[in-house]
C-alpha cells in the first residue's frame, strides 16, 4: 500500500503496517514520542494497522490533538485509580478540556482530602505501564457489559440498534470511548488533581449531582509547574475571590444562582461606570429610553426571539395559559416600537437610541460564573437606525466609542472576532441565505477597511445577523465576549420600520445593535481581575481614607472629609483607637488608593500627609492643593495615582 506523508512524499508499506511502525521507519525518536496517528484525517491509536492507501500524519505531544489525547488518557488513568480505591464507583464522562481534564463519579463521596490518595494510586498505575486496549463491540455486547451501570446504559440507549461501539480496557477499567489513547499508562509524566466540584449529570439540574474531579496533565514537570504557578497567580486575581474579599458583591442561595448582589462598594463602581457611559453616549448624540422589563409573547414573536431564543428566556403566565409574558433578554424590540411611534424622514437619520437595560437570560447552572455569566445583568445597550449609506460611518463611530471606553478603563489584551452564521443550523438562525451572505459581505468590507485585526468564527452570529465580538480572557484563560456590535438585516422589516427617502418613497432602514461597555457586571469582573482589586483612583469605590493619629482628632477629620466630599470625591474616616500602623495596614489591605494621615501638626497648618497605595509618601501638602489634585485625577480619569 502507498502512504502519503504531510510533505506529500510517498512510501510503500505492507498492508496492516501499524502507525507505530510507519513512525519508526521515519525516526526512532518520532516513534518513541508518537501519541496517535491520523489516517485520512481520522485519529486512531498509534498501534492501529493501516489497511489501504492513505494520507498519514504522526501525532505527537507537540500537536494540539496530541495534548488532547494525552489528557483524555490521563482521565482514564484517574478513573482507574478511583475504581481501585472505591470499587463500587459509577463513571460518568471524562473528557479532556482546554487546560486539563475531568471525570464525573457517582456512588462515592469524594472530598478534597481524597485527592492526594487518588494521585498516589495514579502514580502506581503510571509505573505499571498498563496498555490501553481498544475493543469494538456490538450494541448487544455493550448492553450486557454495562448492564449494571445506569450512566453507560443511557449513552448506549441513544445509539441505533445497528451501531458498533468501541470501548477501552485499562487494567480493571472498561469504559465506552471513541479514543484514541496513548500506548500505555507510563506515557503520563506530570499531572495534578486540582479540585472537586458538583456537576449535574448531562448538565441538567433535574438529574443527579455527581462528584467532578478537575485535573490537568503536561508532558513535563516544568510545564506542569509553570501552569500551577499561573493558577496561583490567577487565584490571586480571580474576581470571585477578590470581589468577595473586598466586599464588592456576594451571592445568597435563597436569592438564587446567577443572581449576585452588589454591595454598596460594588454598586458604587457600577454607578461610576454607568454615569461615565451615559454622559459620553449623550455627548455623542444618543437618545436615552426607558422601557419595560417584560412584554407579551406577541412582541418576541415579531422580533424572532420566541422562535430562536425561547429556551434562553424566563416565561411568565398572564391571566390565562395562553396569555404569556417573558422577561426581556434584549432591549431591541422595545426601541423599535419607540421608533415606530412617529414618521421619519431621511433627514432624521440616523436615530441613535441607548438604554441602561436590565436583562434576563436563563443560563444553565453549569455555565454561570461569578459576575461574568449571570441570569440578570445590566447592559449598556443601544441601537442605531440608519440609512444604508450611513451604515459604514455609524459602525466606525461605534468602534471609536468602544475604543475610547476601553482606553479610558485601561482594558488590555482584547481581541476581535467576526462572528458568522452556520447555514446548517436552521433552528438558531433566520433562514435567509441571501441576506446572510449580503450582510456578512458588508460587515467584512467595513472591518477590512477599518484596519482592525480580527479572526472569523462560524456559528457565533446573532440569529438575525453577523457581528463583531470584542473578546477577552479571564484569569483562567477562558474566553468570553465583553462587547458586541451587530448588523441586523431582519428586524426593520419584521417591525415594518420605515423612513421617507429624498425621492419621496418609503425605505427600510438598516439597524446596528451595539454596546459601548457591554454588561456592567461582566466588565466589573474584568476590571477586578485586570487590576487585582487595585482600581484606578477614579474607579475606586473609596478613593481616600483619612486616618487620625488619636481619637481627639476625629471631629476635625470629619470636617476635612466633608470638604473633600463636597468636591465630589469619595472619602471615609478611620478614627478608631487603633495604632496608626494598624490603620495604614488595614487601608492597604482594602486597596484604598490614597491614604491621608491627620495629626495635630496637620490640623494646625491646614495640611495633610499623603500615602499612595504603591508606597509613595508626600508630607505637608496643603489641603486645598490635595483636593485640587484629586479632582484632577477624577476629571481626567487617570489610571495612575501620582502626587
Amino acid at each position: 500500500m502507498q502512504i502519503t506523508f504531510p510533505d506529500q512524499t510517498k512510501k510503500e508499506f505492507d498492508k496492516n503496517t501499524t502507525g507505530y511502525d510507519i513512525a519508526l521507519s521515519i525516526a526512532e525518536g518520532l516513534a518513541r514520542n508518537a501519541v496517535a496517528v491520523s489516517i485520512n484525517g481520522t485519529l486512531a491509536d498509534i498501534s492501529r494497522p493501516v489497511t489501504e492507501d492513505a494520507e498519514i500524519r504522526i501525532i505527537t505531544l507537540k500537536d494540539a490533538e496530541g495534548l488532547e489525547i494525552y489528557r483524555h488518557s490521563s482521565a482514564h488513568i484517574m478513573a482507574l485509580a478511583v475504581k481501585r480505591l472505591y470499587p463500587d464507583v459509577l463513571l460518568g464522562f471524562g473528557p479532556a478540556i482546554e487546560d486539563g481534564f475531568y471525570y464525573d463519579f457517582d456512588n462515592v463521596e469524594l472530598k478534597q482530602a481524597d485527592l492526594e490518595k487518588i494521585e498516589a494510586e495514579m502514580k502506581k498505575i503510571m509505573n505499571e505501564k498498563i496498555v490501553f486496549e481498544r475493543h469494538v463491540i456490538s450494541l448487544k455486547e455493550a448492553k450486557k457489559l454495562f448492564k449494571d451501570d445506569p450512566y453507560k446504559m443511557q449513552q448506549i440507549a441513544k445509539l441505533g440498534e445497528s451501531e458498533q461501539l468501541s470501548c477501552y480496557k485499562l487494567g480493571d477499567l472498561i469504559d465506552l470511548c471513541r479514543g484514541p489513547h496513548v500506548p500505555h499508562s507510563g506515557f503520563l509524566k506530570a499531572f495534578k488533581l486540582l479540585r472537586i466540584a458538583g456537576a449535574y449529570w448531562l448538565g441538567d439540574s433535574n438529574n443527579k449531582m455527581l462528584s467532578r474531579v478537575y485535573a490537568t496533565s503536561f508532558p513535563s514537570k516544568k510545564e506542569l509547574d509553570d501552569y500551577l504557578e499561573m493558577r496561583r497567580q490567577a487565584e490571586e486575581r480571580d474576581h470571585n475571590k477578590v470581589g468577595r474579599e473586598l466586599d464588592l458583591f456576594m451571592t445568597d442561595k435563597n436569592v438564587g444562582q446567577g443572581l449576585p448582589l452588589l454591595t454598596p462598594k460594588g454598586s458604587t463602581i457600577k454607578i461610576i461606570l454607568q454615569r461615565f457611559i451615559e454622559d459620553e453616549e449623550i455627548r455623542r448624540g444618543y437618545l436615552y429610553t426607558i422601557t419595560p422589563l417584560l412584554a407579551k409573547s406577541d412582541l418576541y414573536k415579531i422580533s424572532g426571539h420566541w422562535e430562536h431564543y425561547r429556551d434562553g428566556m424566563f416565561i411568565l403566565e398572564g391571566d390565562n395559559a395562553e396569555d404569556l409574558y417573558a422577561l426581556r433578554p434584549m432591549t431591541c424590540p422595545f426601541q423599535y416600537s419607540l421608533y415606530n411611534r412617529t414618521k421619519h424622514s431621511y433627514r432624521d437619520m440616523p436615530v441613535r437610541y441607548a438604554e441602561t437595560s436590565t436583562l434576563f437570560r436563563n443560563e444553565s447552572s453549569g455555565e454561570m460564573h461569578g459576575l461574568i455569566r449571570v441570569r440578570q445583568f445590566t447592559l449598556a445597550d443601544g441601537h442605531i437606525i440608519c440609512r444604508p449609506d450611513q451604515l459604514e460611518e455609524e459602525f466606525n463611530s461605534v468602534l471609536d466609542l468602544i475604543n475610547y471606553v476601553a482606553t479610558t478603563l485601561g482594558l488590555k489584551n482584547l481581541t476581535y472576532r467576526f462572528s458568522k452564521w452556520d447555514p446548517n443550523d436552521k433552528k438558531k438562525y433566520i433562514d435567509n441565505p441571501e441576506a446572510w451572505e449580503s450582510s456578512q459581505k458588508i460587515l467584512k468590507a467595513i472591518l477590512d477597511k477599518s484596519g482592525l485585526e480580527y479572526y472569523e468564527a462560524d456559528g457565533e452570529a446573532a440569529f438575525y445577523g453577523p457581528k463583531l465580538d470584542i473578546q477577552f480572557k479571564n484569569v483562567w484563560g477562558k474566553e468570553d465576549t465583553i462587547i458586541t456590535v451587530q448588523i441586523d438585516f431582519a428586524s426593520a422589516e419584521r417591525f415594518k420600520m420605515r423612513y421617507t427617502d429624498a425621492d419621496g418613497t418609503e425605505k427600510t432602514p438598516m439597524i446596528i445593535h451595539r454596546s459601548s461597555i457591554g454588561c456592567y457586571e461582566r466588565t466589573i469582573a474584568t476590571l477586578i481581575e485586570q487590576y487585582a482589586g487595585k482600581f484606578p483612583f477614579w474607579l475606586s469605590p473609596e478613593q481616600i481614607r483619612l486616618l487620625t493619629i488619636n481619637e481627639e482628632l476625629g471631629s476635625y477629620a470629619e470636617t476635612v472629609a466633608l470638604k473633600i466630599r463636597n468636591a465630589g470625591l469619595r472619602v471615609a474616616v478611620d478614627k478608631r483607637g487603633e495604632t496608626l500602623g494598624k490603620k495604614v495596614l488595614d487601608a492597604q489591605h482594602e486597596y484604598i488608593p490614597v491614604i491621608v494621615t491627620i495629626g495635630n501638626k496637620e490640623k494646625e497648618e491646614g495640611t495633610v500627609s499623603v500615602r499612595t497605595l504603591d508606597g509613595k509618601v508626600v508630607q505637608g501638602m496643603q489641603l486645598d492643593e490635595f483636593i485640587k489634585k484629586c479632582e484632577e485625577l477624577n476629571k481626567t480619569r487617570n489610571l495612575e495615582t501620582v502626587f
